[in-house]
């Protein structure tokens, strides 16, 4: 059902991920709910960001998705890791990301946190006034500089992205027109100004919003820039870049984004000439190249409608069930992994384990007559899957994660 991304093939009764057999790649794991991530997909996007945007730096958004050994692969291909908690950062660490190569974004950060990022020389973006006061006094009685960039709250936001993170009141970032006394605070205090984080939005599928956005941001640090009376040393562009989970939307036209910017970015302000620009990326990179495998245990109707019960569910992969961000619910592409290429032959409503009519994974779709033992996939679960999910919820055991690919 939907739109299987382009990158697995579906020419076999068998559904493969990075040329395995998915049955065979469960029986490795041991058992189902099974993540499958395929790291040749992620190379290839990463190849793709650097053939379109030249000298953009990359960076990871890793709350996309932290599992330790993909982690670990990306860390070896892109510019920085972006982190959002301590425990974030710690996996960054681990992942072997050196701590400049590491920036920590994210409102409400405590005293430890502030003080561990410190200690190690990772940037924080800053989100408040506050926030930097402490990070100065948390650095003066450690005997540290303290590397401090300034999260943006911009005047704007990429239109019709799936979170609106800039423009307005915003729990993120500091609002665009108290930002330069802010940085003028850190340069006349034992702090090391890191520059911008300007982060409008994500999961934008229409590369003229991004254009727009890309241009607006652009103008937006060299006016701070002035304001303030120094350039920037890296501006963090956010990212937004969207992949199409569901049935009529486009990928995006990612190498129409990059010609504009790279000709925005020849035709910058001349303070901005010496600084450096980064995009961040999550789900664009890891979105597409991941399979939520989970086995169907029992087969039911009522009052006509068939159901497939299966041992997995929303508490490891909550955005299919429609309860991540979806206002009106809408089915991510599935399949049923065993009979891949048999007809639809019936209509059938997909469900989880759990003791909730919240738990649905995919509703009211022609598929192949399935029942316990076949398996289930529900495509483009790289991102925001299992690290978004509640896991805990009802004691279920966790799922398993694997990953695949010619290039490991």
């Amino acid at each position: 059902m939907g739109t299987i991304p382009a990158d697995f093939c579906v020419d076999e009764k068998m559904l493969r991920i990075g040329g395995r057999p998915a049955d065979a790649l469960v029986a490795e794991a041991g058992d189902t709910p099974l993540f499958v991530y395929d790291f040749d997909i992620v190379a290839s996007r990463i190849r793709r960001f650097r053939n379109a945007f030249g000298d953009v730096q990359l960076h990871y958004a890793i709350k996309a998705n932290t599992y330790p050994p993909l982690l670990t692969q990306i860390t070896k291909l892109v510019d920085g890791l972006d982190v959002a908690s301590g425990g974030e950062m710690v996996s960054a660490m681990e992942a072997g990301a050196g701590a400049d190569h590491i920036s920590f974004a994210g409102p409400g950060k405590r005293d430890d946190e502030l003080e561990a990022a410190i200690s190690a020389g990772v940037t924080l973006n800053c989100e408040s006034q506050g926030e930097v006061e402490r990070a100065i006094s948390i650095g003066r009685r450690l005997g540290r500089t303290p590397r401090l960039a300034v999260r943006v709250n911009p005047d704007f936001e990429i239109k019709g992205s799936g979170m609106r993170m800039g423009g307005g009141a915003k729990p993120f970032g500091v609002d665009a027109e108290r930002v330069p006394a802010l940085v003028r605070t850190i340069l006349d205090q034992d702090a090391e100004w890191r520059g911008f984080h300007i982060f409008a939005g994500s999961q934008a599928l229409d590369a003229d919003a991004l254009i727009e956005a890309q241009r607006a941001t652009l103008l937006l640090a060299a006016k701070l820039s002035e304001e303030v009376g120094a350039a920037p040393p890296l501006v963090n562009l956010g990212g937004g870049f969207g992949i199409p989970y569901f049935g009529g939307e486009q990928p995006l036209d990612v190498e129409k984004v990059a010609a504009a910017l790279n000709e925005g970015l020849e035709r910058r302000h001349d303070r901005l000439r010496g600084t450096r620009f980064a995009i961040e990326l999550g789900r664009w990179l890891v979105g597409e190249a991941g399979v939520y495998l989970t086995r169907i245990v029992d087969r039911k109707t009522s009052h006509g409608k068939i159901f497939l019960v299966t041992d997995g569910g929303m508490h490891h992969q909550l955005a299919a069930s429609g309860n991540f961000g979806q206002v009106v619910r809408r089915n991510y592409a599935s399949a049923i992994a065993t009979q891949l290429n048999a007809p639809a032959e019936e209509e059938t409503s997909i469900v989880g384990c759990l003791c909730t009519p919240l738990d649905r994974l995919a509703d009211d779709v022609m598929l192949p007559k399935a029942g316990p033992g076949d398996l289930v996939a529900l495509f483009r679960a790289g991102a925001y899957g299992l690290s978004a999910s509640p896991q805990a919820f009802l004691g279920h055991p966790p799922a398993r994660e694997m990953l695949v690919g010619k290039g490991l």
